[in-house]
C-alpha cells in the first residue's frame, strides 16, 4: 500500500513526501519537471528525496494520460495526494495553455485514476486560496461565493472543485480540496515574492512592491501545510449516500500580515535594508488574503504555529545555505 503524491519535485509535494516517509509510509512520487522555473531546483528536491528508504518517482506528465496509467500500474495505491499544477496568477497571463493542460486536462486523468482504484482510501487536491476572486469580505470563508475569478489560474482551481465535487457524487469517490494561502519556507519556489524579495536584497538590486505595498498576505508556513494536508489525507469525508464525500477546506495561517511588515521582518533576518520600488497593482492580483480556518481546525485539529518571525528566518537560513551564501 503506497501514497501517491503528485507534484513531489514541488515545494509542497516534496515536503508531503518527507513528513509521510518520516512516519514510514511508501510513497510514490511523479512529477514532469517542467521548466516553470529553475529545474535544478526540482531536481535538488528530489535527490533528498531518492535518498529516502520507501521512495519511488516516476518523471511523467499528468496530463498524458497513458503514460500516466502506465507509470502508475506497477502500484497498490490507497492515498492520493494530488498537488500537481501549474501555479502562478501572473504566469496565466502569458501562458493559459499550460494551465488547462494541468489544471483542467490532469485533473480530470487523476480523478479518472481514482475512479479505477481499487481500495481507494482518499484523494486530497491542491485548489487555492485565488479562487476567491476580487472579494472584499474577510477573512475569506468556505461559504463565501466563488464565481467571480480574476485570473486563468483561478478559473481552473475553481474548475477543479467543481469536477471533485462532480466526481464525488457520481462515483462516491472520498475528495478533499485545499484552498492554499500564500505558502512559503525552506525549499520554496523561486516565482513567490518572499524568494524574489530575499534574493534580490542579498544582490543589492531594488524589490519590486506592488500597489505601493498596500497588500496582505495570510503567509502559511510549510510545516503547518504539510500537517493540515496529511490530516485531511487520513480523515476522508464519509460518504452518507445522500450529499457527495466532499469537502474543500481553507489551509491558511489565519494570520494575514502587510506586505510591508513582511519586508521589514526580512530585512532583519537578512541583516539588509531593501531598496524598495513601489509599483502599482498587478493584473490578476488581489490587494489581501485572509483565511477563515475554523472548518478545518474544527473537522482535522488544524493549528497553524509558525509567526512569519519565526518562518522568514528559517527561509533565509535555508537560502542561503542552498546558494552557498553563509
Amino acid at each position: 500500500m503506497a501514497y501517491l503524491v503528485t507534484g513531489a519535485a514541488g515545494f509542497i509535494g516534496a515536503a508531503v513526501a518527507h513528513r509521510l516517509l518520516d512516519r514510514g509510509e511508501q510513497v510514490v512520487g511523479i512529477d514532469n519537471c517542467n521548466d516553470y522555473y529553475p529545474v535544478q531546483l526540482k531536481r535538488d528536491r528530489l535527490a533528498r528525496l531518492a535518498e529516502r528508504p520507501g521512495f519511488t518517482f516516476a518523471e511523467v506528465d499528468i496530463a498524458d494520460n497513458a503514460a500516466l496509467t502506465a507509470a502508475l500500474a506497477p502500484h497498490r495505491i490507497t492515498h492520493i495526494i494530488h498537488l500537481a499544477a501549474q501555479a502562478g496568477v501572473r504566469y496565466s497571463l502569458t501562458n493559459p495553455h499550460a494551465y488547462v493542460q494541468s489544471n483542467l486536462v490532469g485533473q480530470v486523468n487523476m480523478l479518472e485514476y481514482a475512479r479505477a482504484l481499487d481500495g481507494l482510501v482518499s484523494m486530497s487536491y491542491a485548489s487555492s486560496s485565488s479562487v476567491y476572486g476580487g472579494n472584499t469580505k474577510l477573512p475569506f470563508a468556505e461559504e463565501d461565493r466563488v464565481d467571480g475569478p480574476i485570473s486563468l489560474y483561478a478559473a481552473t482551481k475553481k474548475a477543479d472543485e467543481l469536477m471533485g465535487n462532480v466526481y464525488a457524487h457520481l462515483y462516491r469517490l472520498p475528495l478533499t480540496g485545499l484552498r492554499f494561502f500564500t505558502v512559503y519556507g525552506p525549499w520554496g519556489r523561486p516565482d513567490m515574492a518572499l524568494w524574489l524579495f530575499t534574493d534580490a536584497i542579498l544582490k543589492g538590486k531594488p524589490i519590486r512592491v506592488f500597489n505601493n505595498g498596500d497588500m496582505s498576505r495570510d503567509f502559511t508556513f510549510i510545516d503547518d501545510i504539510v500537517s493540515g494536508v496529511i490530516a485531511v489525507t487520513d480523515s476522508p469525508p464519509a460518504d452518507d449516500g445522500s450529499n457527495p464525500p466532499h469537502r474543500v477546506y481553507n489551509i491558511g495561517n489565519n494570520k494575514p500580515e502587510q506586505l510591508l511588515r513582511m519586508i521589514d521582518v526580512l530585512e532583519d533576518a537578512i541583516g539588509i535594508k531593501a531598496v524598495r520600488s513601489l509599483e502599482p497593482m498587478q493584473p490578476g492580483d488581489v490587494p489581501a488574503t485572509y483565511a477563515d480556518i475554523t472548518a478545518i481546525s474544527r473537522d482535522h485539529g488544524f493549528a497553524p504555529t509558525t509567526p512569519i518571525e519565526v518562518g522568514i528566518p528559517k527561509f533565509v537560513d535555508w537560502f542561503k545555505e542552498y546558494h552557498r551564501l553563509s
